[in-house]
């Protein structure tokens, strides 16, 4: 049973910055895109006007760093872990995607999205009991 510790531990940390880069990159993005403001697509030189000001945008540029973190975790979690275990682990991002909405973006979050997010999160605390990995590799 020792040998398995290690394997949860570094499982549980990996989906924990999962959880928290993923929902604060998407978070980032969704502001810096909203300071950018409408992109039209035509005319072209309009398009050009707005992907300059995106690629401006220090706030674009850190969801896209912290997507990218998320990224790198999801991969080397997935080496060791059952994809099984680590999609419905990780799921428990939702309620952070919840409250970063609220505090950073000034969203509405209702009593019936924080029931589903409660349900979520009651399922991720079943499969969080059970092994990460299944078979031998």
């Amino acid at each position: 049973m020792k040998s398995r510790r290690p394997l949860h531990l570094k499982t549980i940390l990996m989906i924990l910055i999962m959880v928290i880069a993923g929902p604060l990159g998407n978070v980032l993005l969704a502001k810096g895109m909203k300071q950018v403001g409408k992109v039209a697509f035509w005319p072209p030189s309009g398009l050009l006007h707005v992907t300059l000001r995106v690629f401006r945008s220090t706030s674009v540029w850190l969801g896209v760093a912290s997507l990218l973190t998320f990224f790198v975790a999801n991969m080397m979690v997935l080496t060791w872990a059952d994809y099984s275990y680590v999609l419905p682990a990780g799921s428990v991002a939702y309620a952070v995607i919840a409250l970063l909405a609220y505090f950073m973006l000034g969203e509405r979050v209702t009593l019936l999205h924080w029931i589903g997010i409660a349900i979520i999160c009651v399922g991720v605390f079943t499969v969080g009991r059970t092994s990460p990995r299944t078979v031998d590799r």
